[in-house]
């Protein structure tokens, strides 16, 4: 929180408030100039440029490598659900991602992260390419977490 200090004229005494984040954010943005405002509208959006959140259940076991240097990595498919009505019937629709975990992130996963959990995510778009065996180029897009929060549910809790 920002303090600051408010200067009345008369017989009025000098009087302190306190604002939160959204108060101070709201009023620059909306009583600066334009050039002011647009500035700190691109600082704030790029604070959530390639930013991904996912709630969905693991659809494999996680695959876990480990290198010579000691460094972990952890890759799994996630499943995401939703649902929409279509002529009086409810219809599932199921997206599939891509998820790679590194570090700390890696080792909870090995250690808790079982096919079926449900997990939170939080990370990035990553997008790389390939070569298979016959020569072929192939192209990924998978998400780098960054946070991940264990839910429950699946196999790994016993539910």
């Amino acid at each position: 929180m920002k303090s600051f200090q408010n200067n009345i004229t008369g017989s009025e005494v000098k009087k302190s408030k306190k604002e939160n984040a959204p108060d101070i954010i709201s009023k620059s943005m909306f009583n600066q100039p334009a050039k002011k405002s647009r500035y700190l509208n691109l600082l704030i959006m790029s604070n959530l440029r390639n930013q991904v959140q996912l709630i969905g259940n693991v659809g494999n076991a996680p695959e876990i490598k480990n290198f010579e240097s000691g460094k972990k990595v952890s890759s799994f498919s996630l499943a995401t659900n939703e649902y929409y009505h279509k002529e009086g019937e409810k219809i599932q629709q199921t997206d599939w991602h891509n998820v790679v975990a590194w570090g700390k992130q890696a080792e909870l996963i090995e250690k808790y992260v079982d096919k079926g959990k449900e997990v939170a995510i939080r990370g990035k778009l990553t997008s790389r390419s390939y070569e298979t065996q016959n020569g072929e180029k192939r192209y990924v897009t998978e998400i780098l977490v960054s946070e991940i929060l264990f839910l429950g549910g699946g196999e790994a809790s016993g539910n």
